[in-house]
């Protein structure tokens, strides 16, 4: 059986060699957004007085329903329903024409990580589940013999990182699926209300926290939450008139985000997705070696007599 792997291990990986490849390195470039976030932030450089007055000033009408903040942009993007609206400087609080080159390579990296550019999420899905599919069948074929050649170091890399290596593909498979591992709350009669505006709601959150640590603020399953930056992991609360509620983690959106841990989960992923890239490539290079040493046997001349 050990022969079958090998070749469905190798073809499924060839066939699916391309996606893959966009998937792993824009994962490695995405891996160093939790790094970027958690260094940029400056605790107590943006107080809600300060959002309020932002919002007051691009938003006078109060349509905007959601918030997002980038620490290393110094950025507040304004937003209503799934419409971006106006992107503002937070320190001169005048409207910027555009994100930065920094948070432009980063958002490019995030949608051709999740549709390839071309919503074909579909093909990201199925190459993920192929690429669990290639690790299991790797793992089927037994313990390797390591040696110092290239087929030596693709086997070390996948067995030495196999447990990050399998939970990397299975969240990323989670968090399309929708699973988080955490019970959705029962809807209640008397549960506290949501602020009426979003200059509400900022007050109410920066009673509480930092604002310098934020993330987002938006709608989400029915309710106001806020995404920060706390001790290096995003966190998510809930956002009423009587204060925040912290929310259970989302531990497949953490893990596979890398954000649970601030540098050293980043420095998980970067590690992780330079092994997984490695092994995509030193796979490849096996298979065009002997496929080439196999076409030179066919075509060498004989020896005369």
């Amino acid at each position: 059986m050990k022969m079958w792997f090998l070749k469905l291990h190798r073809w499924l990986a060839l066939a699916f060699a391309l996606p893959l490849a966009a998937v792993l390195a824009t994962g490695l470039v995405l891996s160093f957004e939790p790094w970027l976030v958690a260094r940029a932030i400056e605790p107590g450089t943006l107080s809600a007085q300060r959002v309020e007055a932002l919002l007051s000033q691009h938003d006078p009408q109060g349509r905007a329903r959601a918030l997002a903040y980038r620490a290393y942009d110094r950025t507040l993007t304004l937003g209503a329903g799934r419409v971006a609206g106006p992107m503002v400087d937070t320190a001169s609080g005048q409207a910027r024409s555009g994100p930065s080159v920094l948070a432009i390579t980063l958002g490019t990296a995030r949608r051709l990580h999740e549709t390839l550019l071309l919503d074909a999420g579909w093909l990201v899905i199925g190459s993920t589940t192929a690429m669990l599919v290639i690790i299991a069948l790797g793992v089927l074929m037994g313990w390797p013999r390591f040696a110092n050649t290239v087929s030596g170091w693709h086997k070390a890399m996948a067995w030495s990182l196999l447990p990050l290596i399998v939970l990397s593909p299975l969240t990323g498979l989670l968090i399309a699926a929708g699973v988080t591992f955490t019970p959705r709350p029962a809807a209640s009669p008397t549960a506290p209300a949501a602020p009426a505006t979003l200059a509400e709601a900022v007050r109410v959150v920066g009673r509480d926290h930092d604002l310098s640590a934020l993330v987002w603020l938006r709608p989400l399953n029915g309710r106001l939450v806020v995404r920060l930056v706390e001790g290096g992991e995003y966190t998510l609360h809930a956002v009423t008139r009587d204060g925040t509620t912290p929310l259970p983690r989302n531990w497949p959106r953490l893990w596979h985000e890398g954000n649970f841990a601030g540098a050293w989960s980043a420095g998980m992923n970067v590690v992780l997705s330079v092994a997984m890239i490695g092994l995509l490539v030193t796979g490849l290079w096996i298979w065009l070696r002997r496929t080439l040493k196999r076409r030179a046997r066919r075509v060498r001349p004989y020896a005369p007599a």
